[in-house]
């Protein structure tokens, strides 16, 4: 039976559309950049490209924006000059028309009849002739009947003397002058001009063309409408051929313009890239590499300074190198003669604590000091020389298969006297299949027993778990304490040489303060991580991640670096849990929440691993293990969270890190 949250989901799942779309919408996106993911990283990656690119954008731009204003400008200036030569021819065949009309009244040659209607018509047709034979091909001439004449005279509109359309040039009359201007003339004698579109044999589809009208009278007195109509063919010829021009040399101006940013960019971007270059030469330890300097421009002179930086780093590089190959070399030089003075201290310190009985009790006790500070500096000196074989990049792996649950089983076995004295048991999680590994024993041996003797000596008296798993080509060994843990921003100190969390604790106890520098370089010598995770008073979790084989490349672990019982993991769990627990179970999740769980003590062989009863661990969850989290993101020697400082925590007091000579000081 479903919860009442998992209905709450489904309910606003089924009432919310576009979240099933959601994922569909997001790969459909995924999907539309992938092609365009080169040319985007290729333009971020070129600033040649970028320059190159915007200039031809703004001189395309610059082009376009002054190719329409010459167009413009053109277009007008032949509109204005048309308009001006149309006036002009129009007025002009206007008053011949007007001048043949009246010549002909004057010579009485007109009358009444029949006949005199039919010369009319005769007249019409040859002023239209007339007038047009001046302009073919420039212009054309329509003669039609006015609107007064059409109703006065419509009995007669089949006589003879009727005026019909007439056009000269095959115009087609009627359908190349609009309406509205035949009845604006109707209503003047003035001259009216307007754009049309003029249709003819040849062009039955129409071109523009401007057409200049006047109402006038035939010899007869009847009113008639005369019109010029101008094409503009000349006119677009004259304009596509600017277009064309403009075209041609706006593309050659921004080819032109292209080019020249390239060469200029170029002069600039060279010096730049080969500097790049030679940097990442210098970074990859390359140090006598230099620019060509050529010139004495800016570029020169950078390239100058450029090559006396490198000089300078090469010179401190070469010096810091000399003075670390002295450092490296005393600190063995140091290592290897103190043994010889060590051992015969040694030996007079081992019969003078044997005699101690002998001794008063003050005698007695400065034995005792003197062979415990023998040990720790005889481990130190040992710790030392190992540091300065990794320093000199000396260390040899010797790598062979082994099963990591022999190496966990001497690491526990050892550490069992002192888990006596601490009051804590060791507990192993994940030996119940082999865990096998191609790696070095004895390093890795010492890698977990830094580990676990650290988390025994922190652990306050509480359980130590030991944690292995395997997963794709990685292996892991996580070491899981109780104890104070870690504060902010220590997890990444943790490995530094000489570091302690409380500097205010005297050096004479804990380790020698090399203990995790050395682990460390032993993980990262596997091609491994070890990592540390911790919150102040929930304890700490170390973590050796190696590869199954040297031929694996790590991409995650397969132990979380954050335990399952840490505080955080607790509070999303409990959380979860309340959100899914039914109502009547409310009461029970919260009495068992708080609860105390003894872990599982599982045996190891056949045998127990500690003999030891260890206090229940507070606030352990009653939530049922997850599967083993991968961890890619998990970086060698980094990637530790730790979780925020809470009132009443402790402090870490694990040993190791650089900078001890400071904190003591």
């Amino acid at each position: 039976m479903a919860t009442s949250y998992e209905r709450e989901r489904q309910e606003s799942r089924h009432a919310d559309p576009l979240t099933g779309l959601l994922p569909v919408l997001r790969s459909c996106v995924r999907w539309a950049r992938r092609p365009l993911q080169p040319a985007t990283r290729l333009w971020r990656r070129n600033i040649q490209l970028r320059v190159v690119a915007t200039t031809l954008l703004m001189s395309l731009g610059v082009v376009l924006l002054l190719g329409v204003v010459v167009i413009g400008q053109v277009k007008n200036g032949l509109l204005d000059a048309k308009r001006q030569t149309a006036q002009s021819q129009a007025v002009g065949g206007f008053a011949v028309a007007k001048e043949k009309a009246r010549n002909v009244t004057d010579s009485g040659d007109t009358g009444s009849d029949g006949r005199s209607q039919t010369d009319t018509a005769t007249w019409l047709n040859n002023l239209v002739e007339q007038l047009a034979s001046g302009g073919q091909g420039v212009y054309s001439v329509v003669a039609l009947s006015s609107n007064a004449e059409q109703q006065t005279y419509s009995a007669q509109a089949d006589s003879p003397g009727t005026h019909g359309p007439r056009g000269s040039g095959g115009v087609w009359p009627e359908e190349s002058v609009p309406a509205d201007l035949r009845q604006s003339l109707d209503r003047t004698l003035e001259v009216y001009e307007r754009y049309t579109s003029m249709k003819s044999d040849s062009v039955p589809r129409g071109e523009p063309a401007l057409i200049v009208g006047q109402r006038l009278n035939d010899p007869n007195g009847k009113p008639y409408q005369l019109y010029y109509l101008f094409p503009f063919d000349q006119e677009e010829k004259t304009l596509g051929l600017v277009k064309g021009t403009l075209a041609t040399a706006g593309i050659f101006v921004v080819v032109l313009l292209g080019a020249i940013a390239w060469l200029v960019v170029r002069q600039v971007v060279t010096p730049v890239r080969m500097a790049a270059q030679i940097s990442e030469r210098l970074a990859a330890g390359h140090l006598q590499e230099r620019m060509k300097v050529t010139g004495e421009d800016d570029i020169a002179r950078l390239g100058e300074s450029f090559n006396k930086m490198a000089q300078t780093l090469q010179v401190k590089i070469q010096q810091l190198e000399d003075l670390s190959r002295m450092q490296r070399r005393f600190v063995s030089d140091v290592s290897h003669e103190l043994r010889t003075p060590l051992t015969t201290v040694r030996m007079a310190a081992d019969v003078i604590h044997e005699a101690r009985e002998d001794f008063d009790p003050a005698t007695s006790r400065s034995a005792e000091l003197l062979q415990n500070q023998l040990d720790r500096f005889e481990s130190m000196l040992s710790d030392l020389l190992e540091i300065s074989r990794f320093d000199a990049g000396a260390a040899a792996l010797e790598a062979e298969p082994i099963d990591l649950r022999d190496v966990v089983r001497r690491v526990v076995d050892g550490a069992e006297p002192l888990a006596e004295r601490k009051g804590s048991r060791i507990v192993v999680h994940g030996d119940e299949q082999p865990v096998t590994v191609e790696a070095d024993a004895r390093r890795v041996e010492r890698v977990l027993r830094n580990l676990v003797v650290n988390a025994v000596e922190h652990g306050e008296g509480r359980d130590v778990h030991v944690r292995m798993a395997s997963a794709g080509g990685a292996v892991a060994v996580a070491v899981r304490d109780y104890g104070v843990g870690l504060k902010p921003g220590e997890a990444t100190r943790v490995f530094n040489r000489f570091w302690r969390a409380d500097p205010a604790r005297a050096r004479t106890t804990g380790g020698t303060g090399l203990g995790l520098s050395i682990a460390l370089e032993d993980a990262r010598l596997h091609g491994g991580w070890l990592q540390a995770w911790g919150e102040p008073g929930g304890g700490s979790q170390f973590r050796l991640t190696l590869p199954r084989t040297g031929a694996d490349s790590l991409r995650g672990s397969p132990i979380a670096l954050e335990p399952e019982d840490s505080r955080r993991n607790r509070e999303l769990n409990a959380g979860a849990a309340h959100r899914s627990m039914p109502a009547g179970a409310t009461a029970l999740g919260a009495a068992l929440e708080g609860a105390a769980v003894q872990p599982h003590t599982p045996a190891l062989h056949g045998v127990p691993v500690s003999r030891f009863a260890a206090p229940a661990i507070p606030n352990m969850p009653l939530s049922p293990p997850r599967p083993p989290a991968a961890d890619p993101a998990a970086l060698p020697g980094n990637g530790a969270r730790v979780v925020g400082h809470r009132a009443g925590s402790g402090t870490a007091t694990h040993t190791t890190t650089d900078q001890a000579r400071e904190d003591e000081s």
